[in-house]
């Protein structure tokens, strides 16, 4: 049997979620980015474990895991916030130089 996902879509409350960050500097941030990633997917925000707010659901397969897993997302990490967009990102190198410093890996963008 292969490994289980930890991290699935909940019934988690979004705006609770979002609202623990509302005395730190970033939570307007948190809010323009749960704005626009709704606007761009079209999708109402769910939560994905305790601490991913991700929008919209694909179905994957993988070597040795198989499930669902959000489309667009982010989420305030302990030092930054993630944003977790599909991969290819790395190709709008234009784009990406508009966001001042920032380190990528597959399919996730931290912005410093």
């Amino acid at each position: 049997m292969g490994y289980e996902v930890q991290t699935k879509q909940n019934d988690g409350d979004v705006q609770l979620f979002l609202q623990s960050f509302k005395d730190e500097a970033r939570y307007p941030d948190l809010l323009e980015i749960l704005e626009v990633m709704q606007t761009v997917s079209g999708c109402t925000p769910k939560m994905w474990g305790k601490d991913i707010v991700g929008f919209d659901s694909y179905h994957y397969k993988g070597k040795s895991t198989e499930g669902e897993w959000f489309c667009i997302g982010f989420s305030p990490r302990k030092q930054n916030i993630s944003l977790y967009i599909i991969s290819g990102f790395e190709k709008e190198k234009d784009l990406m130089g508009r966001l001042g410093k920032y380190k990528k890996s597959k399919s996730s963008l931290y912005q410093f």
